[in-house]
Formats: structure tokens, sequence, C-alpha cells
């Protein structure tokens, strides 16, 4: 089927980011079905939370953060992204190659 936008998907889902690995830039891909608060937490390989990508209300739809290595000075290493949105949860590991 064709998704036109208009249409909130009919699951939850946080896709792998692409490119992967990546330098300097990365987007992360995810799909809400309701509307309601989202966290897109950044952590590092020892779970320390690196950043806050998104952290607000949003609408039921799809939506792509775009990434940057510039922006939160992230060094080369292995990191782990996690999408919380109602009781949706899912982690994806991500590489920053420099």
């Amino acid at each position: 089927g064709i998704n036109d936008g208009t249409t909130p998907p009919n699951e939850y889902s946080l896709l792998q980011n692409y490119p992967n690995p990546f330098n300097p830039e990365t987007v992360i891909s995810y799909g809400l079905q309701v509307p309601g608060r989202v966290s897109l937490k950044l952590y590092d390989v020892l779970g320390n939370e690196v950043a806050e990508l998104v952290n607000e209300e949003k609408a039921a739809g799809g939506y792509e953060y775009k990434l940057s290595t510039l922006n939160y000075k992230l060094s080369s290493g292995v990191y782990f992204y996690r999408l919380m949105a109602g009781d949706f949860v899912s982690t994806r590991k991500m590489v920053v190659l420099k």
C-alpha cells in the first residue's frame, strides 16, 4: 500500500538509522500509531545518556530525525538510540566512524 502521509501507521516502529555506520550525519526514522508524548534518547555503550533528541507531544504519523556528530560532539564508537511512546519501547544500535 501507499502511505500518502495522511494515514497514521498501523503500528509503532523504530527503523535502523541510515547510513550506518555514519559520519557526520545519519537519519533515524520512526512511526507513531497514535498521538502522544515521544522520547528519543541516545546512549553510549556503557548505558550513559548522551543526548535527548526528542521529548515532546507528536501527532500520529511518520517522522525522521537527522542526527549530526557535529551537534552532539560524538566520538567514534557504538551508540544506542531508544524510542519510547506510550507502551512502545524500542532500542537500536548505531556506529560512528571518524
